[in-house]
């Protein structure tokens, strides 16, 4: 058994980190932390009474160190890396959940805020198993992806080859309320969102820059990405249709299928996802649609799962060794 921390415990990701490794075959949860400490995981996540006895310290990264191997981060950024740091320092190894590892220094800086780790930043690693499985398994730093990026990126990978460089690629993405966090704003509650959906910081989403930023370094290409993100009255799940056209006729499906043939997590389908189906689990689902050198991609997530959570502890069990789909969840929360 490996010993492990969770850092973040307060927010939904942290919730579903814990409910994974309570029961994970290899992973022993040794240690939960949040910003203040002074309580019990069941006190701050009612659901787990009956389930998970134990205490909710505030963090401390030396005491990480002394009881884990390995720590997940579920916190925002900026306070992220700076927690980061001291646990790479004391030769803990780090998933993070935020965005602090994601991207290149420059496009970092650009979009969030100065980074305080440009000596761990180069040698993270994406934590997109389907690209960056090698150097996963060789890594004391992940950087997890958000749910948006690893929706549209996994949807859209395939075709990039037959796609001209400088092409227009339209992403029209769609999340449940879960996806803003658990921090009440005007837009979450109850009266805004029940029974309504609408666009927010349309072609001005921190995650258009980061699917940009991946498209070029996996496969050289550059693409102008149009990306509007939608808020659905859903709990959880996210869903992703993509837009472009082709430079030469293909078998877009053959394609697909050949594409993730050896993908554990990643299903092909013969008609258009719903999000229902990938709920629960660190499935994605992706259809494709074809209209001569028109494409239409689908694809859904649930976006604490594989959006977040679970895709944490694939590539956890990736880099500590282990199969990548240990402890975790195939069955959808259906109906």
């Amino acid at each position: 058994m490996l010993n492990v921390s969770v850092v973040g415990a307060t927010g939904y990701t942290g919730l579903e980190l814990v409910k994974i490794l309570i029961n994970h075959p290899a992973f022993n949860l040794t240690y939960i932390a949040n910003s203040s400490g002074d309580t019990t995981i069941q006190e701050l996540h009612p659901c787990l009474e009956s389930v998970l006895s134990q205490d909710v310290e505030k963090a401390d990264a030396k005491k990480i160190s002394e009881v884990s191997e390995l720590c997940f981060l579920a916190l925002p950024h900026k306070t992220s890396m700076s927690f980061a740091k001291e646990l790479l320092a004391l030769g803990v190894k780090v998933v993070d959940l935020s965005a602090d590892y994601r991207l290149e220094l420059e496009t970092y800086e650009k979009h969030y805020c100065p980074h305080e780790d440009k000596e761990n930043l180069p040698s993270s690693v994406y934590g997109l198993p389907e690209f960056y499985e090698d150097e996963i398994k060789n890594t004391n730093l992940i950087a997890n992806p958000g749910c948006y990026p690893t929706a549209t990126l996994l949807a859209l990978m395939p075709f990039v080859d037959y796609i001209d460089n400088g092409s227009n690629i339209f992403v029209d993405a769609k999340s449940g309320v879960s996806g803003a966090g658990k921090k009440l704003s005007e837009t979450t509650q109850f009266v805004t969102i029940n029974d309504n959906m609408f666009a927010y910081n349309p072609m001005k989403h921190r995650h258009m820059p980061e699917i940009q930023e991946k498209v070029k370094l996996i496969k050289n290409k550059e693409f102008n990405v149009s990306f509007v993100p939608h808020l659905i009255p859903v709990t959880r799940g996210m869903l992703i249709s993509i837009y472009t056209t082709l430079n030469t006729g293909i078998d877009a499906k053959a394609i697909l299928v050949d594409f993730y043939k050896e993908s554990e997590f990643v299903r092909i389908k013969d008609k258009p996802v719903d999000i229902k189906s990938t709920a629960g689990t660190n499935f994605c689902d992706i259809f494709v649609e074809q209209n001569g050198t028109a494409l239409f991609i689908n694809s859904s997530i649930d976006n604490l799962l594989r959006g977040a959570s679970s895709q944490a502890v694939v590539n956890a069990n990736l880099m500590c060794g282990l199969e990548a789909g240990l402890g975790i969840n195939k069955i959808a929360y259906v109906p």
